[in-house]
């Protein structure tokens, strides 16, 4: 299951930081070469090599490379070999350490990186491909025109004041009888069909048709759902960051999900690690379960579309939301979720610009759908712990696609230049355990093309 191939270069976006573009003291003629070729003198004075800096200037460089694979990326830095395959035993569980340590982009290295990849030293003229676009200055932001203003900042303490903590998380079961609506994920393997009784009806056309827009996006450590034979307990992954869950798991840990059957140690593109410049605690060759949230109560097309925590534009207008707390609108037909699979691969042969917006509809991408109704996920919930925000509509693709680690890195990216500080899903979240069947809606859905 691969992506097609893009005729044209494949773009790599790589962003550049802040740098400093002023008058340049005698030590440091106005040659860019002196600074950025080791062929000649890198002993310039630090001290003496910029002085009154005049304008500060975000970049982001998106570099045009026409390689095929993971070959083609070896001017990156830091490659670390892959570990072998590791496939779950039957029972255990893994969970990864998160260090949070979002990588800084835009080093006067990478800077150097970039420019002696494309040969530029003694070639002013050389095409490059690079691409400059100013990063957004949140500070300066604050007194333009709408002072940088977040209006759903804060509404899932709203609605939690507004409905005495209604929503929060309560017993699956009381005396061993089911006291919790559908939970997610479910297994969503074709024909599966759960046991919990359910009067809700998926939405099963895209979103945007029923007026719902994605308000985030955040990504699990492995697949949260089970699709057998695509994700599942015998897939295969590296195995040098994650660890065996054998005690209580912390908040800066994250437990492994499924896995998908893409991963080969040898194959070129999981040989060799990627260099993350903006999302952080990832791993070439690893699986991730993809969520992006919709709702028809978010700030659709403007500024504050996309939100984290995901509540905050889920429920960020209170109009819409108030209809369906005085039972004039349901939550099913006003919010869903769509969740992809994806095994990362350092081959820019899968690669796609624009992730972050919502489940990729390509090829064989978004076309073997289960449609259902269940809850909102996470580890803080399990067969004992249940959500309470549910019903909610889950479109979910049952296939697992490769896809290159430039696009994780680029959405991470996308994600940082948004009005809401979304840092927070900038790492992967831990998966929660399989949904039981008794508490999986009897409602699922299971379509073939598109």
């Amino acid at each position: 299951m691969s992506a097609a191939r893009p005729a044209a270069s494949i773009t790599l976006l790589l962003l550049v930081g802040s740098f400093f573009w002023g008058s340049r003291a005698a030590g440091c003629p106005d040659d860019p070469e002196l600074d950025l070729c080791d062929d000649v003198r890198e002993d310039v004075d630090a001290a003496a090599s910029l002085k009154r800096p005049v304008h500060l200037l975000a970049l982001v460089s998106a570099l045009g490379l026409r390689g095929q694979g993971a070959g083609h990326l070896a001017w990156m830095p830091l490659f670390v070999s892959l570990g072998s395959s590791m496939p779950a035993a039957k029972g255990e569980s893994f969970k990864q350490k998160l260090k949070k340590d979002h990588p800084v982009a835009g080093t006067c290295g990478d800077m150097k990186d970039a420019y002696k990849k494309f040969e530029c030293c003694g070639k002013p003229d050389q095409v490059t491909g690079l691409q400059f676009v100013p990063l957004a200055d949140k500070e300066k932001q604050k007194y333009g025109p709408a002072h940088n203003a977040n209006p759903c900042e804060g509404q899932k303490k709203w609605l939690s004041d507004t409905t005495n903590d209604a929503f929060k998380n309560k017993p699956c079961k009381i005396d061993d009888v089911v006291d919790a609506l559908e939970q997610a994920g479910a297994n969503v393997t074709k024909g599966y069909t759960g046991s919990l009784d359910t009067a809700a009806t998926p939405i099963n056309v895209p979103y945007y048709q029923k007026g719902l827009c994605p308000v985030n996006v955040h990504w699990h450590l492995g697949a949260e759902h089970l699709s057998v034979g695509e994700f599942d307990e015998h897939g295969i992954g590296p195995e040098d960051h994650v660890e065996k869950d054998n005690t209580r798991r912390l908040a800066d840990y994250a437990r492994l999900g499924f896995r998908c059957h893409h991963y080969n140690a040898t194959h070129p593109g999981f040989a060799t690690e990627y260099k993350w410049m903006h999302c952080t605690d990832m791993k070439v060759g690893e699986t991730y379960e993809v969520h992006w949230p919709h709702s028809s109560a978010g700030m659709c097309g403007t500024p504050n579309q996309y939100q984290t925590p995901f509540y905050d534009g889920v429920f960020c207008n209170k109009d819409v939301v108030q209809l369906v707390l005085d039972g004039k609108a349901t939550t099913y037909e006003n919010i869903g979720v769509q969740s992809q699979v994806f095994t990362v691969i350092n081959d820019e042969a899968y690669y796609y610009p624009d992730l972050m917006r919502g489940m990729i509809v390509d090829a064989d991408m978004g076309k073997d759908m289960t449609y259902y109704t269940g809850s909102t996920t996470g580890t803080s919930r399990d067969n004992t712990v249940c959500s309470a925000y549910t019903p909610i509509t889950w479109q979910v693709d049952r296939k697992c696609h490769l896809i290159s680690a430039s696009s994780f890195d680029k959405m991470c990216a996308d994600m940082k230049m948004q009005r809401d500080d979304m840092s927070g899903d900038l790492y992967p979240h831990g998966s929660r355990t399989l949904v039981a069947d008794d508490l999986a809606a009897d409602n699922q859905e299971h379509s073939t093309g598109r």
